[in-house]
């Protein structure tokens, strides 16, 4: 029997652990973008014989770990603005806007 939804689509088995993983490798992925830098710098170093040749490729490491931890950001960012859109959770935010509504000026009873 497979899994489906409200309007008989199939949903995924292994999408929540495929999520999951995504979301755990973003620390890995800044370990092994680093740990490729310097191993781009020390063939740099190897093959140019210039010592300084190293600290490019630990440059380039660390650009690319934070344009991975930018990348990342980005996706939870638009992730969130689309579960923002839905009713569901839009209900409290008209609820607190109806509360700033409230007249504060002289009451007649």
């Amino acid at each position: 029997m497979q899994n489906k939804n409200i309007n008989n689509e199939e949903t995924p088995k292994f999408k929540p652990i495929i999520e999951a993983a995504d979301h755990l490798s973003l620390g890995i992925s800044i370990v092994v973008a680093i740990a490729m830098g310097i191993g781009i710098g020390l063939l740099l170093k190897k093959y140019t014989e210039v010592s300084w040749t190293l600290w490019i490729g630990v440059f380039i490491g660390i650009a690319a770990a934070i344009s991975n931890v930018y990348k990342a950001y980005s996706k939870q960012y638009k992730e969130y603005e689309e579960l923002a859109k839905k009713p569901r959770y839009a209900a409290k935010k008209k609820l607190q806007d109806d509360e700033d509504d409230e007249d504060y000026g002289e009451k007649s009873y």
